[in-house]
C-alpha cells in the first residue's frame, strides 16, 4: 500500500525533507508518494540567487559553514562537488565599525571574542578599563548554575559591556539580526555554556579548542574547497542547490502558490485543507514552514502556543555594482559589521566581490550591504528608492564612494530571522514530546527550531524524514 507525506513549505529545510524522505524510503523498500506544499510561487524560501551583467547576487543567505556536513553530503548526492566555491584567502581580514572608523578586527578572534592577549591590548576598539574587564575572564569563576540565559548577559558577565558592545555583538547578532540581551545562550551557542563549566573561562575554553591535543582528522572524501574554507557557497548562486533538489523531486507532486489553511487528524492520518479549497489526505506530515505558521496550524496543541513566541525579524539587502575605479576605498577584506551602538541604518556590508571571486566581471565591483535587526525596524516604511538613497548614503560617509552604481539590487525578506527566547530549547523539546503522543506522524524542522543555517536547515529535514519513515513503517519515531 503506497503511503503519503506532505511537506509543508518549499524552502531548504522542506525540500531537504522531502528529499530524505524519498531517499530513505525506497532505500527501505516503502512506497511513498510526496506533496510539496510552498505558498509562493517559487522554491527555495530565502534562498534567491540572481545573475545579472556577469556578476552572481545572493537576495538571501549568501553562504554556509563547511565544518556542518549535511550540506556538503547533500551537494555529493546531488553531484554538485564540482560547484563548490571557497573565499577567496586573500581576503581575510575583517572590520568594524567604531566611532565612524574601520577597525581591523583583532587577530585571534573567535566568535567575536578575544582569545590572543596582545592583539586585544593594541586594538582600538576597546578602552583601557574595557581591556581590563575583558581580561577577567581568566580569573572570574564559572557560574554554579547551568540554566539557559540570554546570549548578551553571558557575554557580558565573563567579558564585560565594551566586548559584547564593541566586538561579539556585530558578529554574533549578525547571525541573526537579533538583540542578544534576548536570545537565547542554549539555542544559539551552547558550546559557550560547555567551555565555561568545563574551562571555567570562556577564553581559556576557546584556546582549548583552537589547540587540541591531537588535531582531528578532516572527514575522508571532503572536496577540496571544504578544506581550505570556512565557508562554502556555489558558483552561479545558492540557488544551484534548490534548483538540483526541485529536479531531483520532479516525479513528486509540487503544489505552489497557496497555503495550508488547516490541519486536522482523521482515522486514516490527516487532512490538510488547502488555500484552493482542495482537501488533501495524507499519512505523514512535515511543517517546515515559519513557527508561527506551524502555531496556526497546531492551534489545537496547547504547547504549540510557545511557537508564536518566536518572533521574526524582518530584513533586507541592497547589493551595489560598480566600476572598480569608481570605489576609492582599500576592499582588501571581506567587509566590515557595524555594532548596534552607532547608529547607521546598515548593520554590515560585505565586499562581495573580494569575498568570492566568481561573483564579479574583471574590473567590476559588488558590495552587499545589510538592513534591519530587532529593535530597529524603521526602514521598512521606507519606499525603495529611499533605501536605497539611505544606504548609498552610508557608504559614500563610510568607503568615499560617490560614484553613480552600474545597478543596485534591492531585496527585502519580511519576517525572516527566528530569534530564539531564553528556555527555547527546552520549549522545543517539550513541543516535540507532545506532537509524538497527540500527533504522531507530524514532525517540525526549520530555521524556527533548531538552527538558522543551511546546514541547520538541512539536518533538520533529514532527521524529520527519518522520523517521518519510522512512523510510516511502524517502527516507532527514530
Amino acid at each position: 500500500m503506497i503511503k503519503s507525506v506532505a511537506v509543508i513549505g518549499g524552502g531548504i529545510s522542506g525540500l531537504s525533507a522531502a528529499y530524505y524522505t524519498r531517499k530513505l524510503s525506497r532505500e527501505r523498500g516503502i512506497d511513498v508518494s510526496i506533496t510539496i506544499i510552498e505558498q509562493n510561487p517559487r522554491l527555495g524560501g530565502k534562498i534567491q540567487s540572481l545573475v545579472r551583467d556577469g556578476f552572481t547576487i545572493e537576495q538571501g543567505p549568501d553562504s554556509f559553514l563547511a565544518r556542518k556536513v549535511s550540506a556538503l553530503d547533500l551537494a555529493g548526492d546531488l553531484g554538485l562537488e564540482d560547484l563548490l566555491a571557497g573565499t577567496n584567502p586573500a581576503a581575510k581580514k575583517n572590520y568594524i565599525l567604531h566611532r565612524r572608523k574601520l577597525h581591523t578586527m583583532p587577530p585571534g578572534l573567535m566568535l567575536g571574542i578575544p582569545t590572543q592577549m596582545w592583539p586585544m591590548m593594541k586594538t582600538g576598539l576597546l578602552s583601557p578599563l574595557g581591556k581590563a574587564r575583558a581580561a577577567m575572564d581568566l580569573l572570574l569563576p564559572a557560574k554554579r548554575s547551568t540554566e539557559d540565559e540570554s546570549l548578551g548577559g553571558f557575554i557580558q558577565r565573563r567579558l564585560g559591556k565594551e566586548v559584547l558592545e564593541h566586538m561579539t555583538e556585530p558578529l554574533l547578532a549578525g547571525i541573526y539580526a537579533g538583540d542578544t540581551a534576548q536570545l537565547s545562550l542554549r539555542a544559539t551557542f551552547p558550546q559557550f555554556l560547555d567551555m565555561e563549566q568545563k574551562y571555567r573561562s570562556l577564553i581559556l575554553g576557546l584556546l582549548a579548542s583552537k589547540r587540541p591535543a591531537v588535531k582531528p582528522a578532516a572527514p575522508a572524501g571532503l572536496p577540496r574547497p571544504a578544506l581550505t574554507s570556512m565557508f562554502l557557497t556555489f558558483k552561479g548562486g545558492l540557488s544551484v542547490l534548490i534548483d538540483a533538489l526541485a529536479k531531483s523531486l520532479q516525479s513528486e507532486r509540487l503544489i505552489t502558490g497557496t497555503a495550508v489553511r488547516s490541519l486536522a487528524s482523521s482515522h486514516e492520518g490527516y487532512e490538510l485543507l488547502l488555500g484552493d479549497g482542495e482537501r488533501l489526505k495524507a499519512d505523514g506530515v512535515i511543517m517546515a514552514a515559519p513557527a508561527f505558521a506551524a502555531a496556526d496550524l497546531l492551534c489545537d496543541v496547547p504547547e504549540a502556543a510557545y511557537l508564536k513566541q518566536i518572533h521574526y525579524v524582518s530584513v533586507a539587502n541592497a547589493a551595489f555594482a560598480f566600476r572598480k575605479e569608481d570605489v576609492p576605498h582599500d576592499l582588501k577584506g571581506s567587509g566590515f559589521l557595524i555594532p548596534r551602538s552607532e547608529g547607521r541604518g546598515i548593520t554590515a556590508c560585505t565586499w562581495t566581490s573580494s569575498k568570492w571571486l566568481h561573483t564579479a566581471p574583471e574590473g567590476k565591483v559588488l558590495l552587499r550591504t545589510y538592513i534591519g535587526r530587532l529593535g530597529d525596524q524603521r526602514w521598512t516604511a521606507m519606499s525603495d528608492e529611499e533605501l536605497k538613497a539611505r544606504v548609498a548614503g552610508e557608504l559614500r560617509d563610510l568607503m568615499g564612494i560617490t560614484a553613480k552604481p552600474l545597478f543596485c539590487e534591492l531585496t527585502r525578506l519580511p519576517q525572516s530571522m527566528p530569534q530564539y527566547p531564553v528556555g527555547h530549547v527546552e520549549a522545543i523539546q517539550k513541543l516535540r514530546g507532545k506532537l509524538d503522543k497527540a500527533k504522531p506522524g507530524v514532525q517540525l524542522c526549520g530555521a524556527g527550531y533548531d538552527g538558522v543555517g543551511i546546514p541547520d536547515c538541512i539536518r533538520q529535514g533529514q532527521q524529520a524524514a527519518l522520523n517521518i519513515i519510522n512512523t510510516i513503517a511502524g517502527s516507532g519515531l527514530g
